[in-house]
């Protein structure tokens, strides 16, 4: 049973994304990603089973992350603000592109970030490693900032995380920070961020991070000791991690997975105005009842094929029969044999002028012989 749903297309009304009201796409997808029925407001869940606990959540994904399918979900696709949940889609992206044990001087703009922080100074004392676990254990806005910073700068980065979002087909995905602090234009969606989670999760590192309760972190004369955010690794068995977020425009937001007998259970809430932690819990044991039981109502989609990197693109070598193809000592010797060609046409047509001209002074004196 579920109850009626309501065309994302009837959405589109005049709203943005400030934290009271939610922003849905100007034309949206003739087939929404992960299928027809994630297309929907409200609860979408599957036939003949009891629904899911109620939450006070506006939106939710309930997602197996073995078989990617999706069992339940309520407004998966809508945009929402994702507050530091975002930090999933910073840490997918950049823990491929930085060296875990490189150096980094984090500068005055990324100390002095505002919102959550975990504490950086501007001294050369933190690995990238230190700094990932800053981001996703103590959700600090600083170390995001840090870790932009280490990639290339600011604008690299959000270039990073959008064309990542894109290669996941997280098309609800705007990146306009890398901590998630709200900025006009920025979104996500329940279904995109279950989607990114899961990316995540393939990675040992991500997985090292989300998961790990308590770390020391370097100070300039010693360490101290950061903990994870997310509450629910001391209280639900088998829970494997992942991210909490929260400004007061976007609410509450969370991502947890968790593991029971050998199977991943997915859950991602957004906009949440209370104390989530329960009922996270009991969609959890919901999925876990039901995973294999129930017709998914959706699925996760695989990853974009990637693109080949424009190195490897002029690298390749082009068919033969291509004049670009062929080594520049051989265009070289073409070039010049066409030039030296080119020259003997304008030898041709000078000495033929000389000849023709000569031939009329020829002619002009005869009829002048033949007159007189």
């Amino acid at each position: 049973m579920w109850t009626k749903l309501v065309p994302a297309t009837a959405l589109l009304a005049a709203v943005t994304l400030t934290g009271t009201a939610h922003a849905t796409p100007a034309e949206p997808p003739t087939s929404p990603v992960g299928g027809d029925r994630l297309g929907h407001h409200g609860l979408v869940a599957p036939d003949g089973v009891k629904e899911p606990p109620k939450t006070k959540a506006t939106a939710y994904v309930i997602a197996d992350a073995d078989t990617g399918e999706v069992l339940a979900a309520k407004n998966p696709h809508v945009r929402y603000l994702p507050a530091s949940t975002l930090k999933i889609l910073t840490a997918v992206t950049l823990i491929p592109l930085l060296d875990k044990d490189r150096t980094v001087r984090p500068s005055d703009n990324a100390v002095n970030q505002e919102g959550s922080a975990v504490g950086l100074t501007t001294k050369p004392i933190y690995k990238v490693d230190d700094l990932f676990k800053a981001l996703l254990m103590s959700s600090g806005n600083d170390a995001a900032m840090a870790l932009a910073e280490a990639n290339g700068g600011l604008a690299k980065t959000l270039r990073d995380m959008n064309a990542e979002a894109h290669q996941l087909q997280a098309n609800d995905t705007v990146a306009k920070t890398p901590s998630g602090l709200d900025q006009p234009g920025q979104s996500s969606s329940a279904y995109d961020l279950t989607l990114i989670a899961r990316a995540g999760l393939a990675n040992p590192a991500f997985r090292r991070y989300v998961s790990t309760k308590v770390a020391k972190f370097p100070a300039p004369k010693n360490y101290y000791e950061i903990s994870n955010h997310n509450k629910l690794l001391w209280r639900y068995p088998g829970m494997i991690g992942v991210k909490n977020g929260w400004t007061s425009k976007a609410l509450g937001s969370f991502v947890g997975a968790a593991t029971r007998n050998g199977h991943t259970i997915i859950v991602a809430i957004m906009r949440h105005d209370g104390y989530f932690w329960e009922e996270v819990a009991g969609l959890l044991d919901w999925g876990f009842a039901e995973r294999g039981k129930v017709t998914p109502v959706g699925r996760l989609v695989d990853p974009l094929p990637a693109a080949v990197p424009v190195r490897e693109q002029q690298a390749a070598p082009a068919p033969a029969a291509s004049a670009s193809a062929r080594p520049s000592s051989l265009l070289g010797t073409a070039a010049a044999a066409q030039t030296d060609s080119s020259r003997r046409t304008g030898l041709l047509v000078v000495g033929g002028a000389l000849l023709f001209g000569l031939a009329w002074l020829g002619f002009g004196l005869y009829r002048r012989r033949s007159r007189l």
